[in-house]
């Protein structure tokens, strides 16, 4: 495994964390002159300062990533004299003997995240003994039909939670608790998501659960299982959200993504007793041939891997042609075999854009807004109206 490595200084640092465990973000200058942005996890560490001294993983924008592209401080090395004005870099340096080194966040907990590696790190998890939660899990606990939608892509996240509250509004209801669970299939860090930041600001989740090797949700529990058992149970949501963090990985072959764990998830949503609801990853902007139409990734996890059945609901798309082939799609690709489809027609366009624009930033997948790409937000929007219409009793039997 290759992992590039270099120092920089902090020359500013730019804005501040919303959460005392966020990230933080400054810029630096590298060995070479080059300045560039980096993030500092503050679970690692206290906060930089102008003069700093840092070791960077440089590795992601080195090899031309997209959202994993820029670089992360690994370390804090040492600091410049208090006169430091950004400008230049010093070859060598004395380290300090300060903590900067010392054990990274809180140690109530004794689950290790990143486990055997230099960055492991112990979490209190909502599993275990000295949890305040221990005795939810110590008993057998179901989701008792609680709508689960799962995706994909994090960028699924804000559009799914717009649309169920565009709803609540409408029926001039309370909007439903949502609780968001972040899988370890892309990002790891929650702190790293823009969207989970700006949903907490609106006041529009419930929390959030972090399992496996992703860290830093309201909530930390072990695996898949218990992850959704908090999010109901702890949380007390009324439906939750999962998908990935920023990040996916795909190689360009059927089975090498990471996106393959929804399927996972719509056996683990179905055997706790829940009521699985899959997004379908749908674009007619995107140039790659395997996800024209029906993604293949979608017609791979939740046609192929998920072995328990879903509901899966799909936009009549406008467009005629577009609509004709979205349909070849799923016929061939099995889902109706194992799944409850319904097709059904999409939230009209300017529907759509009023939600999302109560949201107060852009939305986007893959760099593509609504505009761009109205299929890939009406997929969403038509999964989200058919696991809140579960949630209120409104819709067909759950699957």
């Amino acid at each position: 495994m290759r992992i590039q490595w270099e120092t920089a200084v902090v020359t500013e640092t730019v804005g501040e964390p919303l959460f005392p465990n966020g990230l933080q973000e400054v810029r630096v200058r590298l060995g070479n002159g080059e300045t560039a942005a980096a993030l500092h996890d503050l679970a690692f560490g206290t906060r930089l300062q102008p003069g700093d001294e840092v070791l960077l993983n440089t590795t992601a924008v080195r090899l031309g990533l997209g959202t994993g592209g820029v670089h992360f401080v690994h370390a804090k090395l040492g600091r410049l004299d208090e006169s430091f004005d950004g400008r230049d870099v010093p070859v060598k340096w004395e380290p300090e003997t300060s903590d900067s080194l010392r054990s990274f966040g809180p140690q109530e907990g004794h689950m290790m995240k990143l486990r055997y590696t230099s960055l492991q790190r112990a979490v209190l998890s909502v599993e275990e003994a000295s949890s305040p939660h221990h005795a939810l899990f110590a008993e057998s606990r179901m989701l008792g039909g609680m709508p689960v939608l799962i995706g994909e892509l994090h960028s699924m996240l804000p559009a799914a939670v717009c649309w169920l509250h565009e709803l609540a509004r409408e029926a001039e209801v309370q909007a439903p608790r949502i609780a968001y669970v972040m899988t370890d299939g892309g990002a790891l860090p929650m702190a790293i998501s823009g969207h989970v930041r700006r949903l907490r600001q609106l006041g529009w989740l419930a929390g959030t659960v972090t399992y496996g090797h992703a860290y830093g949700g309201d909530v930390e529990a072990v695996n898949k299982y218990t992850a959704l058992l908090a999010a109901r149970h702890v949380l007390e949501a009324d439906i939750a959200i999962v998908c990935m963090g920023p990040g996916i990985v795909g190689t360009g072959t059927p089975y090498g993504f990471s996106g393959i764990e929804a399927g996972e998830l719509v056996g683990a949503v179905h055997a706790l007793g829940g009521a699985p609801v899959a997004m379908a990853r749908i674009s007619f902007a995107d140039p790659r041939p395997q996800h024209c139409g029906l993604s293949r990734h979608t017609a791979v996890a939740i046609g192929q891997a998920a072995l328990a059945p879903a509901f899966v609901p799909l936009p009549v798309l406008p467009a005629e042609a577009e609509a004709t082939l979205l349909r070849e799609q799923v016929r061939q690709s099995g889902l109706a075999r194992r799944h409850r489809l319904r097709w059904e027609t999409p939230p009209p366009l300017e529907h759509m854009a009023a939600a999302l624009e109560a949201y107060g930033q852009p939305i986007t997948s893959m760099g593509r807004s609504l505009q761009d790409d109205p299929a890939f937000f009406a997929a969403i929007c038509t999964a989200a109206g058919a696991a809140y219409r579960l949630l209120r009793n409104e819709g067909p039997d759950k699957p």
